[in-house]
């Protein structure tokens, strides 16, 4: 085989540079392009009354998105709560009791594909196994179909974290008596509590931002969330959705920009929360 010329190596090597440096740099623009927009538009809509008051009927002043804001936090932690434990306890079998068996193998297979099918299916399948069969949207529905959306998440991160764990680890806790699950709950996993973690947050960003499963779970309201199992429920992406597209009022539209603020806000908290956890269990590890 011909070995190409030193040019050659070194001009193909600095157009593979540069383009790089291109894409990473156009991506940087699209997103501070997009953060500046929904900050400079956004912004207009906050005030007390803003984070107060819960949303009104289109054309009523002095509205907020209190009770949106309220319902996204009940309906996400419900999901965490449905969704987290089966996740962490699915990740610990695979990682420590089914590394190279074939069930174990089916199961992450299962999970790579939950991973990668779309919300809204997730948010039609609930649609037909709760809201349809009780008659009913409610804000449970939509904590279900978000925890079906986390699951794999959280499964596929727990495992790929435990199996960091150094094995000498769990041979030292074997080889002191400890039976196998104490030594998996109590060693292993305390081990690799910061990884845990930055797997359930990223799951919680992931779904903070999801419309399409509420749309046919939870739908929307606007009274206040307390009825979280019988009625629909006010949350931050629908009303998003509703102000946007479906108001021809400018006040409306405003509100919507001011929720979408809060909301992006928010997923940042989350990833800067993972980077910030995961860096330290890098440096401690």
């Amino acid at each position: 085989m011909k070995r190409r010329g030193l040019f050659f190596r070194k001009s193909t090597d600095a157009i593979i540079k540069l383009l790089s440096l291109v894409f990473v740099a156009l991506a940087l623009v699209v997103m501070f392009w997009i953060l500046f927009t929904v900050c400079a538009r956004g912004i207009e809509a906050f005030g007390w009354a803003f984070f107060v008051e819960p949303t009104k009927p289109y054309g009523i002043p002095d509205g907020g998105i209190a009770n949106a804001l309220l319902g996204t936090v009940f309906i996400t932690l419900g999901a965490v709560v449905i969704g987290v434990p089966p996740g962490i306890l699915g990740g610990i079998y695979l990682s420590e009791f089914a590394r190279d068996n074939v069930f174990g193998n089916v199961i992450r297979f299962s999970a790579n594909v939950m991973m990668g099918i779309p919300s809204i299916i997730c948010g039609l399948f609930v649609y037909a196994m709760l809201v349809f069969t009780t008659g009913h949207f409610s804000g449970f529905a939509g904590s279900v179909a978000l925890s079906v959306i986390m699951f794999p998440v959280i499964l596929r991160t727990t495992e790929d974290m435990l199996r960091m764990v150094p094995d000498s680890l769990r041979e030292s806790a074997l080889a002191i008596g400890m039976p196998r699950w104490r030594a998996t709950f109590s060693v292993i996993c305390r081990a690799a509590r910061s990884g845990l973690v930055t797997g359930v947050l990223l799951a919680i960003a992931r779904v903070s931002g999801e419309t399409a499963p509420l749309l046919f779970t939870a739908l929307w309201s606007d009274d206040w969330p307390f009825k979280f199992f019988s009625q629909p429920t006010a949350n931050l992406t629908v009303t998003i959705n509703e102000y946007a597209t479906n108001s021809p009022f400018q006040i409306m539209h405003t509100r919507a920009w001011g929720a979408a603020l809060v909301i992006t806000v928010i997923i940042l908290l989350l990833n800067i929360s993972c980077r910030i956890i995961f860096k330290n269990k890098e440096h401690t590890s």
